[in-house]
């Protein structure tokens, strides 16, 4: 890729909140190595993060049919190509999960008459793609998916001087958070704690009565505070979660933006939660954490932060359909893991924070 032809960038990356975080070191060092202008193609909940991402300059916003999503249709999808087609790109870079295909993402690019159209793939994809990288993994080693992609633009010279995960909150969101709490009765000057239960898949899910349990010995062992977060969908579970736990806790669920949710992760002591997009956020906010973590893809641990695993096994009847991940789960999961005791997040929290 000559650099004189990297100045207007398309990145394709549309899946969750937490996936466009992990590829952000990886667009970054686009940005920093060519000072391209970089466009993100991303989901609806992918675009709620792009704000915070300074390597962003402009965001696409569609649930495409080859990614967890409702509502796509094969008219938006030629309205896709057209918008494409018109933004005039110089090249495509496709990110993916190693248990995803490229191709579809590749043919949208390729319609749209993008000249550089690069990505992993495990099949051979001819004209689909200029710079094809042969996908090795999961069959030759598993990387960290932040690894994976700055791998992928590393095979063009890009590179970044920091590759940790960057999240860059205002200070008008900082303030209007400690508005919000303060409307609540809630001093956020007081040391407190988070607790994450709120899950976007339920294979993903810990027990709500595990999370009460594990929110009740946090009180008893630690003066703080206990903010039970999540999404305005989640609220029925993080009240029950809180008044399962009593007094020291209390459920802010639907009440933050991204933004102010970033915020309070930074002065939190510690993050307890599932493997979700909440986990990206604090490794970007570099808060401690202790992660429940349901044992799907083993690349997306929080990266380069301080942290605590908690593994267990996905009930069979949740398991993917997927091979490759079925080859992962056989190769790595096959002994059952049951789900974390609440005494198992307790000591965790304590090698965290003696």
């Amino acid at each position: 890729m000559p650099e004189q032809k990297l100045q207007n960038i398309l990145c394709i990356r549309a899946d969750n909140m937490g996936d466009v975080i992990m590829s952000s070191p990886a667009i970054r060092a686009l940005k920093e190595t060519f000072g391209s202008r970089i466009s993100l193609l991303t989901s609806k909940a992918g675009s709620l993060i792009v704000p915070y991402l300074d390597c962003i300059d402009d965001m696409i916003v569609s649930d495409l049919p080859w990614v967890q999503s409702k509502g796509s249709d094969s008219n938006a999808l030629t309205a896709n190509i057209d918008e494409l087609r018109k933004r005039n790109f110089d090249a495509a870079v496709i990110f993916t999960v190693y248990s995803q295909s490229a191709l579809p993402a590749a043919m949208l690019a390729y319609m749209a008459n993008i000249p550089v159209r690069a990505a992993y793939a495990r099949e051979n994809p001819y004209q689909l793609l200029t710079h094809w990288l042969p996908d090795p993994e999961p069959y030759q080693h598993i990387s960290h998916q932040v690894q994976r992609d700055l791998d992928l633009v590393a095979q063009f010279g890009a590179s970044t001087s920091n590759d940790r995960l960057l999240l860059s909150i205002e200070s008008a969101e900082r303030a209007s958070l400690h508005e919000k709490l303060s409307a609540e009765n809630i001093d956020a000057a007081k040391p407190y704690i988070i607790l994450h239960p709120g899950v976007s898949e339920k294979k993903r899910e810990y027990p709500s009565e595990y999370w009460i349990e594990a929110g009740k010995r946090i009180a008893e062992k630690y003066d703080w505070q206990i903010f039970v977060t999540g999404s305005a969908a989640e609220k029925d579970l993080t009240e029950r979660v809180s008044e399962g736990i009593g007094q020291h806790a209390v459920s802010v669920a639907g009440l933050l933006s991204v933004g102010e949710f970033a915020a309070l992760i930074e002065d939190a002591q510690c993050v307890i939660s599932v493997n979700t997009a909440t986990i990206h956020i604090a490794a970007a906010m570099q808060t401690p954490q202790v992660v429940l973590y349901a044992q799907t893809n083993p690349q997306h641990t929080p990266w380069k932060s301080d942290y605590q695993l908690l593994p267990f096994s996905v009930p069979a009847d949740l398991q993917s359909r997927n091979t490759i991940i079925k080859y992962v789960s056989d190769k790595l999961y096959a002994e059952y893991i049951p789900y974390p005791a609440p005494e198992m997040i307790l000591s965790a929290l304590k090698n965290l924070i003696p």
